[in-house]
Parts: structure tokens; sequence; C-alpha cells
């Protein structure tokens, strides 16, 4: 298996940076603004952004706590029923709700969109929010479902039987995207991206 780095520690930052700007830009400052994060790694760069939210501008940093959330969409995955199995994740909403706010949602690879279907789902059953909208870190291509991401930390074209793996300190103790390229008898095999694997997301 051929693996290489496409993003490293700097590079995660930066483009987290990038994407707090175009968030604020976009939602004309902080106000009505919430991150709810897709575990697991989506909930750690949510905090992330969080922060950096907090540093730019002052009206995030007086109650970020309160616009800062996790939501867990396992139950509303069209793939429960497939052997695959997912361990569920804890749903927090930030104390000022969702209704009538901009939530952004917040997840680690783009791959084809089901994930993000699935968060939609989850939303559904929490509150109306005013708009929502959507930051990746990566996204990979190769989209099943009509869904495309507002903010996107790097735009990575993968073949269909590599493997986009995202590694954070606080989960796997650095920071780093990697390619894996998998081999099987020195055929390409065929990869599946989920969140069952390292740094996985659909």
């Amino acid at each position: 298996m051929g693996t290489r780095t496409v993003l490293q520690n700097t590079d995660i930052t930066r483009a987290l940076t990038r994407i707090a700007h175009e968030i604020l830009e976009a939602n004309h400052g902080a106000s009505d603004l919430v991150l709810l994060g897709i575990p697991t790694r989506g909930a750690v760069l949510a905090e992330r952004l969080a922060a950096i939210l907090a540093d730019i501008e002052p009206e995030w940093a007086a109650d970020r706590e309160q616009r800062l959330g996790t939501l867990d969409v396992t139950m509303h995955r069209d793939d429960l029923g497939h052997g695959i199995g997912r361990a569920p994740h804890r749903t927090t909403i930030p104390t000022s709700g969702i209704d009538g706010k901009v939530v952004v949602l917040v997840d680690d690879v783009l791959y084809s969109g089901r994930t993000v279907r699935a968060a939609l789902d989850a939303l559904q059953g929490i509150g109306r929010p005013r708009a929502v909208r959507l930051a990746v870190l990566v996204d990979r291509g190769h989209r099943e479902l009509p869904i495309r991401a507002d903010h996107v930390g790097k735009n990575l074209p993968t073949a269909s039987d590599e493997r986009v793996t995202l590694r954070l300190t606080e989960t796997d103790g650095s920071d780093e995207v990697v390619i894996e390229q998998a081999e099987q008898n020195g055929q390409p095999e065929q990869a599946e991206q989920s969140e069952t694997q390292s740094g996985g997301a659909v």
C-alpha cells in the first residue's frame, strides 16, 4: 500500500484559518452563527474553528461555548442495514439552540455526500435553522448525492481506489492528511471510506 502525505500541521491550520474568515465574511459577522461538528474528527475541527473565530471576532469570543456543538448522524445513515457498524456519539446542541440561526456543519473529508445527507436529516429533529452551510477540510470528489461544500480547506482530486485519511493531534497524536493506495496481489483494491476507518468521512 503506497502512502503519501498531502497536508501537514501548518497546512491544516492555514486551511482552517481561511475557512474561519470565509464563514465570517459569508455571514457578515458572527451574529446568529452556530457550529456543529460531525464526530469524530469533524467535531475536533469545529472546536479548532471556534478557537480561530474567537481570535478574530469579539462577539464570537464572548459566547462561543453557547454556539458550538456536535451532531451525531449515526442513526440517520443509509448504510445501517449493510452490516457496517458505527458507534453512536453524543449530540450536543448549543444552549442558544439552532432555531433561526445560521448553522455551519463541520466535517473532515467530503466524499460521497451521504454523511452530510444524514446530518441534514438529523437536524430536522432538533430545530429549524435559518440556513445550513457546510465546511470541510478536504473535498476528495466522487460525489454520489447533489451536495456541495460552501467552505473547503483543500480540494483533493483522488482515484476511487484511494483512501484519504485525516489524522488530528487530539485523536491520533499528529496532524496530517494522507492518501493511501490500496493494493492486493499487485492489483488496486477498492477502498471504502467510512467513519469506522481512521479519519474517514463520506
